[in-house]
């Protein structure tokens, strides 16, 4: 059977498993790749099931790499990597799993690191405001609220 957009189930497969070789992805962004085509739900199906079974797909590798280069590349905390994995509709045991793979010394150094960049980073005469914007960063990287105002007691500030 062909779709719409004029390519067969099979053709369909051969796109996605290059999609999904070109970088790790998860069910739901293949499904939502998948809506792009005119296929019968049989055929979408059969299609993420020959994903899984050639082992393209795989939500568990998809978590762990996920969780790793996230934290690594864009320094984010384990609330964000929590929060974008279930928005990804990762299960929760996968989302323990990956985040277990963060060492606590690298998470600690990366914190460290992170927080007192961004604490020069930031010339605001008003300390209020400083410390307000510094949080506020901090915290939409995901990094966890006590573990901030923790530094902040720390460097007395």
């Amino acid at each position: 059977m062909h779709s719409k957009s004029g390519l067969s189930a099979q053709e369909v497969l051969a796109k996605l498993e290059y999609y999904c070789a070109y970088q790790e992805r998860c069910h739901l962004e293949v499904w939502q790749k998948l809506q792009e085509f005119s296929l019968s739900s049989q055929e979408k199906d059969e299609i993420i099931v020959a994903l899984i079974q050639k082992n393209f797909l795989n939500e568990e590798r998809f978590a762990l790499v996920f969780a790793q280069s996230k934290f690594h590349q864009k320094k984010w905390g384990k609330v964000r990597l929590k929060n974008e994995l279930k928005g990804r509709q990762i299960g929760e045991i996968l989302i323990q799993k990956a985040l277990k793979t963060i060492t606590t010394e690298a998470y600690e150094t990366t914190f460290e690191q992170l927080a007192t960049q961004q604490w020069e980073q930031i010339h605001e005469p008003n300390l209020l405001k400083k410390k307000k914007k510094f949080c506020d960063h901090l915290l939409r990287k995901g990094w966890e609220h006590s573990r901030i105002l923790d530094w902040l007691n720390e460097q007395n500030v």
